[in-house]
């Protein structure tokens, strides 16, 4: 039986497109079918479909080059224990304005994601700044609300928009030419992986503690512990713990291999500074995708 693998839907999202990718490089790597992709009505979805088991793996972005960090990927995998971090991804990300409008002017809205219209924000403030900007729970499902008479436009990839056959007006309005979105590809601890990494691949390892107490200098013991060892942490960001208010998470990437004795010791010290630990999963990243149907 093919791999199902859930991403964020329908078709055409960006997460569909890094499903594909890793998809295609999974079935060439392993000479295993090509997996089912299954699309999910929202990010949080696609995470809880792996974990109950409906799927086998999930694609979610985690991090934007412009606008940072997916809180949904990192609350939900915090709150599902069952999930682990198997491999990650790059995708070149390129947004397209989508309208049947003639001219930019007639514009008076502009639907997206909110990571897109946040990626795209600069250059709608200099060329749309009549149009009122409106989330939608996808770049794809924005696409709805493209009208006939041109006043409402979404921002989409150049796929989205051949898939339902609509108007480009405007390529690459993202505000960096080099946007990028970092995916997981996320599975159940005890799924088995048949996938290793390629030799000099960098490994990650990502996870997240809260602190027993709210104090001053609270946080700097456990990056003490990272330093003391000269692991180099590539990314640390605080989430609500949506306990109360002034309560935090703290997600880590660390630049090692959880398997490594001295990463082992760090987490041993690292439970006596921390109230909830949770270990991610150690991972590669070996493989950027570039797109030219982003």
């Amino acid at each position: 039986m093919a791999l199902s693998i859930a991403h964020l839907g329908p078709a055409g999202t960006y997460a569909e497109q890094a499903a594909i990718a890793y998809a295609d490089w999974y079935a060439k790597l392993t000479q295993q079918p090509t997996p089912i992709l299954c699309p999910c009505p929202s990010i949080a979805q696609a995470l809880q479909s792996t974990a109950a088991g409906d799927t086998k793996l999930s694609v979610s972005p985690v991090e934007n080059s412009i606008e940072g960090s997916v809180s949904v990927t990192l609350d939900t995998v915090w709150q599902l224990e069952i999930l682990q971090i198997r491999q990650a991804l790059v995708l070149s990300i390129e947004h397209v304005l989508i309208a049947k409008a003639q001219q930019l002017k007639s514009i008076q809205a502009v639907y997206s994601h909110p990571q897109a219209l946040g990626q795209c924000q600069t250059w709608l403030k200099n060329n749309l700044p009549q149009a009122t900007l409106v989330p939608a729970s996808s770049t794809t499902e924005a696409l709805n609300y493209v009208d006939e008479d041109g006043s409402i436009a979404a921002i989409s990839s150049e796929r989205a928009a051949q898939l339902y056959q609509l108007p480009v007006i405007q390529r690459s309005i993202q505000d960096h030419p080099d946007n990028c979105t970092r995916f997981w590809i996320v599975s159940q601890k005890d799924t088995p992986y048949p996938i290793t990494a390629p030799e000099g691949s960098p490994v990650y390892t990502s996870l997240a503690f809260s602190l027993p107490a709210n104090v001053p200098g609270a946080l700097l013991q456990p990056l003490k512990i990272f330093n003391d060892r000269h692991i180099n942490l590539s990314r640390i960001e605080s989430r609500p713990s949506k306990r109360s208010l002034g309560e935090y998470v703290f997600f880590v990437d660390a630049e090692a291999d959880l398997h490594t004795s001295f990463f082992q010791s760090a987490l041993d010290e690292l439970t006596s500074h921390t109230e909830v630990l949770k270990v991610f999963g150690s991972y590669p990243l070996v493989q950027v995708v570039g797109t030219s149907e982003p």
